[in-house]
């Protein structure tokens, strides 16, 4: 975790992220992990953020992770991968974790195949960005940012 007085939002990363700019390129474009990671990082000094970013292939960190955004961030970014359409369990840590979620996707997932057209993620997201590539994540940064405004200033966030 980062010490900071910014608020922090967790960038969590599922299964297979790891091999962006390997994988697929068709589907998923040529940008690293590591290259979406410094556009957030840039992103989140101007948007006066601090960001945590992490992967994993494991369901069980996801969800540790999740549940640990509820002492230590603001809000989370999830792109959990095919954990999307799978994971009851990170659904209900989101639900837990008591803070806004953007869920993330590189490609547009409902412009695949039909398994992806189900997410455990949505019902307890504030929003989802998909088929942007690694600009959502950007954009997910910022709609975050609109959030934590709005529930400083009383506004609502759902």
């Amino acid at each position: 975790m980062i010490p900071t007085a910014l608020p922090v939002i967790f960038i969590l990363n599922g299964p297979t992220l790891n091999m962006l700019g390997l994988r697929e390129p068709a589907v998923y474009g040529s940008e690293t992990l590591a290259d979406i990671e410094a556009a957030c990082h840039r992103r989140a000094v101007l948007l006066n953020l601090a960001v945590d970013f992490r992967q994993s292939n494991h369901e069980g960190d996801l969800v540790t992770w999740v549940q640990d955004a509820r002492a230590h961030a603001a809000g989370i970014i999830l792109n959990a991968g095919a954990y999307t359409h799978t994971s009851v369990a990170l659904h209900d840590a989101i639900r837990a974790s008591e803070r806004p979620v953007i869920e993330v996707h590189l490609s547009n997932i409902h412009a695949r195949e039909s398994f992806r057209y189900h997410s455990y993620i949505t019902p307890v997201a504030a929003g989802i960005i998909a088929g942007f590539g690694g600009q959502g994540y950007v954009l997910a940064l910022e709609a975050l940012e609109g959030i934590l405004a709005r529930t400083k200033t009383g506004g609502q966030h759902s």
